[in-house]
Order: C-alpha cells, then structure tokens, then sequence
C-alpha cells in the first residue's frame, strides 16, 4: 500500500484533506543535483540507464517532498523502438536526420515488441519503485501520437510544424497509418509501464494546440481516446493537451481520470467546459515560478481556492523551466502542503 495516496485519491475523485502536488518536469534540469549527472551522461544514456533515471526520478522526491514522482524519461524512446532515429543535440533539442515524409518512409517504420525495444525503461520503473518505498505514487508518460508524428515528420522542434501539419492534409492516408502505429506502440508501451509498477499514466499532447478543433479530432484526440480505452482499467489515465481548451469537453467524457489544464485556461472556464465532474490538474504558468516566493505562495493558495481542493491536482500549466530559483520551486510545493481549506 502507498502510504501517501492523495494523488491517487484526486484521481478517483474522492474527498481530501488538501490537493496533491507534482511538477511537470520536475525530475531534471533546474536541479543541481541533476546537472552534475547531466555534465558525465548524455541525454539518451540517462534515460537508458535504470540506475541513473531512477536516480534522476527521485532526486526532487528528497529536495521537495512532491505527492507523486514522474519516471525520469523521454517521450521519443516510442519512435526510437520504432526504427526511427532521434538525436538529442545540445542547445538544439531533438534532432531526427531522416524526417518521415513520404508513404515509403511510413512503411519502413516498425510496431516493435516494446518488452524487448523499451525494457531499459520498465527496469527503471522497478529501480524507482525501490527508492520510493511505497511512499508515494509513480507516474509513467507516453507523448500523443500527434505530438510523436510532429516530430517524425519535422524532424526537430519547431514553432508551428508547419511541416508535420502539410503531410497530414496532403498525405492524410500515410499520416493516419502512422498515427496508428505510433498508437499501437504507445498502448503496448504505456500497459509494460503499468505492469512495472507505474501507479498512473499522463499523456502529453504538447503540440496539440496547433490543430484547429476540426483536425484535432481527427489527427490528435481519436487516437488519444484509443490510448485511454486501452488503459484506463488498467491504472488511471491523465489527458493533458496544451492548448487545447477547445476539446475539454470532449475530454472530459473520455474516461480518462484526469485532464491537464494550461495557465491560459482559468479555473472557472475548465470547470465549466468539462462539466465540473472530472479531476483537473494544473495550471500555475511555468514562468510565473520567477516570482517573490511570497507572491508565490498566494497565487497558488488562489489557484486552489478557484479550481477547489477536490477533484484537483496542483500542478504547472506545462514544464518547469530550467532557470527557476531552488526556494521559488520549493515555495510552490510548501504552499500547497501548507493549504487549508
């Protein structure tokens, strides 16, 4: 049994003393902690190192005190395993040298046995679970399908993907078996993560706000909801897309056990866009983290007093930034553990 259980309690819905709180992101790079283990390992070596991700996972457990810690990983390990090569270059981010862009490229991309292609990951899982002691949940993430072809296909990060969206409307048919594959992949993935020890499930829909609500059901959310037809009896799934307040209540009867919410969508409209019924996590803008530690701690006390202590996850509205002050991270953790009702 896990001895703190609030997060899993948010997910069902049921009542609590105080609401949760993790940070998206918060296993890495404004840690000092983490840079020293990021000046001897590459990117890639400490995602596929259980001993060093496991590591990277709890160090902001022990500096913090979160409610929940997120495996320390990467949302392009799925078109790794799946033949597609993925660089992470320093000071540039992901590169991938051989973009999917035409039908032949989408055939050569394989649904790979993920136990065999990913198992680095799900050691990780069972290193962490060891560290964490039962102490609290572990969440386990996979990308959207979307957001892994945006990639694919653009071949790095981009502002708009213009490139990712031009293959979809021109080559709808190639996209769409791409998507699925990636799809596959990421359930197969994701039910491993569950197996390992993973207490619960997010998927991340980055780039989902670069769709326009029509082709966001089409390109993005049906493949979404597949996801969390496949997992939801499995572990609790936590839908996030950033952007994406126009699909909330879509989401929201999509069995998934909890929504993300981005810092541009407040309190009321989620709660009224998703029919007030369905756990929401979120939605503290990530750079707002620059404040005075005591501005800190009163607009967090507010986001609570707007969203309600049930039903709600406190989170980030997307990642934490690099260059965040140490107290301002640690401001935002206490003010929630220091919330009352």
């Amino acid at each position: 049994m896990i001895k703190n259980d609030l997060f899993l309690r948010a997910l069902k819905g049921e009542t609590v003393e105080r609401p949760p709180v993790w940070m998206m992101r918060q296993a890495g790079r404004y840690l000092p902690e983490f840079m020293e283990i990021k000046a001897k390992y590459d990117f890639f070596t400490r995602c596929q190192t259980p001993e060093l991700a496991s590591e990277i996972t709890v160090q902001p457990i022990r500096r913090y005190g979160m409610d929940a810690a997120i495996l320390f990983s990467d949302i392009l390990v799925i078109p790794q395993a799946m033949n597609i090569e993925v660089q992470m270059k320093p000071n540039f981010g992901p590169y991938l040298p051989n973009p999917i862009r035409t039908q032949k490229d989408v055939d050569n991309v394989i649904v790979p046995d993920v136990k065999e292609a990913l198992n680095y990951v799900y050691q990780a899982i069972k290193a962490t679970k060891e560290k964490l002691n039962d102490e609290i949940p572990l969440i386990g993430f996979a990308g959207s399908p979307w957001t892994i072809l945006c990639y694919c296909v653009q071949g790095q990060g981009s502002k708009n993907f213009d490139k990712a969206k031009e293959f979809c409307f021109t080559n709808p048919m190639a996209a769409h078996q791409l998507l699925q594959k990636i799809t596959d992949t990421t359930i197969a993935y994701l039910k491993e993560k569950v197996k390992a020890g993973c207490d619960a499930v997010q998927v991340f829909d980055s780039w989902g706000g670069m769709l326009s609500p029509v082709d966001y059901q089409e390109f993005s959310w049906q493949y979404i909801q597949q996801i969390i037809d496949a997992l939801k009896d499995d572990a609790p799934v936590i839908a996030f897309g950033k952007g994406c307040w126009f699909a909330l209540d879509t989401m929201a009867k999509s069995g998934a056990s909890a929504l993300g919410i981005d810092w541009t969508c407040s309190a009321k409209n989620a709660r009224y866009l998703t029919g007030g019924n369905i756990t929401l996590q979120g939605n503290f803008d990530p750079t707002r983290l620059f404040s005075p530690p005591s501005e800190i701690k009163k607009m967090v006390t507010q986001m609570i007093n707007d969203f309600g202590k049930d039903k709600y996850i406190v989170n980030l509205g997307h990642g934490i930034l690099p260059n965040i002050p140490l107290d301002n991270a640690k401001a935002f953790i206490d003010a929630v553990k220091e919330y009352k009702a």
